[in-house]
């Protein structure tokens, strides 16, 4: 089941390209396998924001250069520029602000392997 539609994707955000249409059309499908994955009872309006989370930060900003880019390359006139990007290359991952929509985390020490019977923890 998708969580969001590629109108979801682009509105607020900007327009997307043909090719960019058809990619998201393919990421907001895993963007929703892999929530079902890791939240399966998160609220419905939260699996919509991360599933274009997701996707946006796959898709990127557009022309060739990744969301969330610090320095690029670019070349004219004997003129360069360069970036780098801070974040993944295309890859649709869980930020720390997506875990916390989806209400998962870092759970360490919430469970005990085993029942001390002396305290009853």
């Amino acid at each position: 089941m998708a969580y969001a539609t590629t109108g979801d994707i682009a509105a607020g955000y900007r327009t997307l390209t043909a090719d960019e249409t058809a990619k998201a059309e393919r990421l907001i499908e895993e963007a929703s396998i892999i929530i079902d994955a890791i939240a399966p009872d998160a609220d419905a309006e939260a699996k919509q924001v991360v599933v274009c989370n997701m996707v946006r930060r796959a898709i990127g900003a557009g022309e060739g250069i990744p969301l969330g880019a610090t320095q690029g390359t670019i070349s004219a006139g004997g003129y360069s520029q360069s970036w780098s990007a801070s974040s993944g290359t295309g890859e649709l991952y869980l930020s720390k602000l997506d875990k916390k929509l989806l209400r998962v985390g870092n759970r360490i020490g919430v469970a005990l392997p085993y029942k001390n019977e002396v305290s009853g923890v």
